[in-house]
């Protein structure tokens, strides 16, 4: 098991990269986004596309759109804050947040078609069906991405986060808990009896590199995670990993 901060030599070993973690949270639909001049700003969908452009669907006539309109640059300092919150019950739900800072730009209307599928790829959003009508399309280029996860900070390059890909096993997270639920309920109880009987032991999340947990006591909480063998290339391996899991080490 790999317990602890995310960024002990042990744990970068055996979990996704950094960007790759921050992709994955980049793709949770829960966003705040924060204009410098306005404060905490209305917006309808995110997504990050499968090129890396971070995408927003903002009201039209609104706070962001009036203020790149006003801009004498075509542009304005903002940053985005995505949550990752566990679909699981837990007593502190988020699993992680990625801020995403550096400048809205209008997308150009000739491109707007275009990147609005790229959008709805990543995030098949209903407010898609409003562009151009009640809401229009901003771009975010990126200046800095930092990524907050198991009470630790750590900074990803732009074009780290731009190149890399989400976590094929977390994407199908949902899919996969509802197939594989009895032999995660097997694999919780082992976790449970290495963490002793006065701490609780949920489920908090899946990836390609393996199960991870979260350990709950009366004086707070850590992460940890159970890895694979090997990183998953799919979700394909997922029931054959975790069963390799269960076989392995003492009952």
């Amino acid at each position: 098991m790999t317990a602890g901060s995310p960024s002990s030599p042990a744990a970068v070993d055996r979990q996704p990269p950094a960007a790759e973690r921050a992709r994955t949270v980049a793709l949770r639909p829960a966003a705040a986004l924060h204009v410098a001049g306005l404060g905490a700003c209305q917006v309808s969908a995110v997504a990050t596309t499968g090129d890396g452009d971070v995408l927003l669907v903002v009201p039209a006539g609104g706070g962001v759109q009036t203020a790149l309109r006003d801009s004498p640059l075509g542009d304005v300092p903002a940053m985005l804050t995505i949550t990752d919150r566990a679909p699981f019950p837990l007593r502190h739900p988020v699993r992680a947040m990625v801020q995403l800072t550096g400048w809205l730009t209008p997308v150009p209307e000739p491109e707007v078609p275009a990147q609005v599928l790229a959008f709805a790829e990543s995030c098949p959003a209903e407010a898609l069906f409003e562009v151009g009508l009640g809401t229009v399309l901003v771009r975010l280029d990126l200046a800095e991405v930092g990524l907050e996860e198991a009470g630790t900070s750590v900074d990803v390059d732009p074009d780290a986060f731009r190149a890399a890909r989400p976590d094929v096993v977390s994407g199908a997270e949902g899919e996969l808990v509802a197939q594989q639920r009895a032999p995660l309920d097997r694999l919780v109880g082992r976790v449970q009896r290495w963490a002793g009987r006065h701490d609780d032991v949920r489920l908090l999340g899946l990836d390609r590199f393996g199960v991870r947990f979260r350990v709950q006591s009366r004086h707070g909480c850590y992460d940890l995670r159970v890895p694979f063998e090997s990183p998953l290339d799919g979700p394909a391996g997922f029931g054959e990993a975790v069963e390799h899991l269960l076989t392995c080490g003492p009952a």
